[in-house]
């Protein structure tokens, strides 16, 4: 692979962990939310696969930003924004995506200020984001 280029085999691995975070997530919200609230493994499992999946999507993001377009982030946020102005992710998604960036961030540092109803919304509601992710990543990846 030369210098500078994507490596396709990185971005097809940190994909397939997203989408498996995704169908593990998907199965704890089909519990319901009575369920997921009182289930603390469920809640555990959800937050673990919320970090997967969010850390997988940032790999991606830092991959494309430094190799492609040799641009270091400034945070993990700050990742989605530079894809946004370089015409991979629309500025929707971006801004999505730096939220959920900084969720991931309280999820792992500040983990006991989380509500287990705002994990609850994010799977029943905001998933659709990283499913979007992967398929604006994808039409760059067969675009390039």
């Amino acid at each position: 692979m030369e210098n500078g280029a994507i490596n396709p085999n990185l971005i097809g691995t940190k994909i397939s962990e997203i989408q498996q975070s995704l169908e593990r997530l998907g199965d704890i919200s089909s519990k319901g939310k009575e369920a997921f609230l009182n289930e603390p493994n469920l809640r555990d499992s959800a937050k673990y696969r919320l970090i997967t999946a969010i850390e997988a999507a940032i790999s991606i993001c830092n991959h494309i930003a430094a190799r492609k377009f040799k641009r270091v982030p400034e945070s993990y946020s700050d990742c989605f924004m530079i894809l946004h102005e370089l015409g991979v992710i629309s500025g929707e998604l971006a801004g999505k995506l730096g939220d959920m960036a900084r969720f991931r961030n309280m999820l792992v540092h500040i983990y006991w200020e989380i509500n287990d109803e705002k994990i609850y919304t994010i799977l029943s509601d905001e998933l659709v984001d990283l499913e979007n992710y992967i398929k604006e990543i994808a039409n760059y990846m067969d675009k390039k």
